[in-house]
């Protein structure tokens, strides 16, 4: 029987994908499932982008150019001028969503075996994209007692060997939803420019920003003209995850070129998307306030509920629409199959995302889970109340430190 690859055999389960069998199994017993495991938001496309579908007017669904529709990259170019962030459609390149970007990007900037430092717990799927590209991920440690703050430049520092090549950061952050500020980008900057690196920066959740705090994009950052690779994607800034649309955007001309070679090798981004994802560029800014008041209201009862429950530690977030948890459990993968396998609370259970997979060292991740606050007001206080029943029935909840904490709060 023919083997399968070394690459094949290490590539990761998603975390966040991994306990559907479970999911789907409580369903049919009737239970409902109240999904915060995935980012996938219940938010509606804008009318304006599913239009643009419904009265297409065409014979045939052609290639693009590789790099996309020119004018969908000159609309891209205006809708980041917008932003502050100034470059040309010619230094864009639409992808099959950030994903491709960033397998892109690793394939162009890093030789097999190279390194690239990212602050952890990070998106699991960079695990993949790595292990895809020969690449190394090196962890460096944020903690949940500081909401998940940039590590000191101290620790990057620490990790920096000749194979480094880079630094991946997600900002806001997935799965964390920390926002970094100006001053964590400069920190960045420095150590960047100082060991001449490249920055990627994962910004697809730019527009998901709370409590008067503004995003600041790495582009923007002065002197990083060379080495700043901006991912994006349409996903979740236009609730449109099936389009498959995104972006790599570099102002460095010889990585542009290498990277439209990739592109050339898979043809073209998807037509369909890009033309949804065109239309959506004339997406209204009152789409942008009703959905980021909606997911205010959707943050505070998910998390300050959760912060309610004895025991149980959630840092705000300032961005995108997750949040970390730590529970008082034994083991969050072992209580998040519990929780589909075994429980159920007024006909309702809970599925999250076990945070083992966020982290280079699953035990780091051993009592945190991710939870996308995705779902309507309603849904999200059922799950809270399912939670807090929830911990008082599972086997492997630490009941004394919930009397502790309790005694104490």
């Amino acid at each position: 029987m023919p083997t399968i690859s070394t690459k094949g055999q290490q590539m990761p389960a998603s975390p966040i994908r991994k306990l559907v069998p479970f999911a789907e199994a409580a369903k049919k017993r009737g239970t409902q499932v109240i999904h915060l495991n995935i980012g996938q938001p219940d938010i509606a496309t804008p009318e304006v982008a599913l239009d643009a579908i419904r009265h297409l007017d065409r014979t045939v669904i052609e290639y693009s150019h590789s790099a996309g529709y020119e004018s969908y990259r000159k609309g891209l170019a205006s809708y980041y001028a917008k932003h502050g962030i100034h470059i040309t459609h010619e230094q864009i390149i639409v992808t099959n969503g950030g994903s491709e970007a960033l397998m892109f990007g690793m394939m162009a900037c890093f030789e097999p075996g190279d390194e690239v430092i990212i602050p952890e717990p990070y998106y699991a799927n960079y695990n993949s994209f790595a292990l895809s590209a020969g690449v190394k991920v090196v962890p460096v440690r944020s903690t949940i007692h500081d909401g998940f703050a940039l590590p000191p430049i101290s620790a990057f520092e620490a990790l920096i060997t000749p194979r480094t090549k880079g630094i991946l950061i997600c900002n806001p952050g997935n799965p964390t939803g920390y926002l970094y500020s100006q001053a964590e980008l400069e920190r960045l900057r420095e150590i960047v420019l100082k060991h001449d690196l490249y920055l990627f920066a994962d910004e697809v959740y730019r527009e998901f920003c709370y409590d008067g705090a503004t995003h600041i994009s790495a582009m923007t950052l002065a002197g990083l003209e060379q080495n700043v690779v901006l991912v994006d994607s349409v996903s979740k800034r236009y609730s449109m995850c099936g389009a498959r649309v995104g972006a790599f955007i570099t102002r460095n001309a010889d990585l542009y070129a290498s990277v439209l070679r990739f592109a050339q090798a898979r043809l073209s981004p998807p037509t369909f998307g890009q033309i949804a994802s065109e239309a959506a560029l004339n997406t209204p800014d009152s789409y942008f306030t009703g959905v980021i008041g909606e997911y205010v209201q959707r943050r505070d009862i998910l998390v300050d509920g959760l912060n309610t429950i004895p025991g149980v530690t959630c840092p705000k977030p300032k961005g995108a629409f997750y949040c970390v948890a730590e529970l008082p459990i034994d083991d969050a993968d072992r209580f998040c199959q519990w929780l589909l396998e075994s429980f159920s609370h007024d006909g309702h259970t809970v599925m999250m995302a076990p945070c083992s997979g966020f982290y280079a060292d699953p035990a780091t991740g051993r009592k945190q889970v991710r939870l996308a606050y995705v779902l309507e007001q309603p849904l999200l206080k059922k799950a809270v109340d399912c939670l807090r029943a929830a911990l008082a029935a599972y086997p492997g909840t630490d009941k004394a430190a919930m009397a502790k904490a309790e005694a104490v709060g």
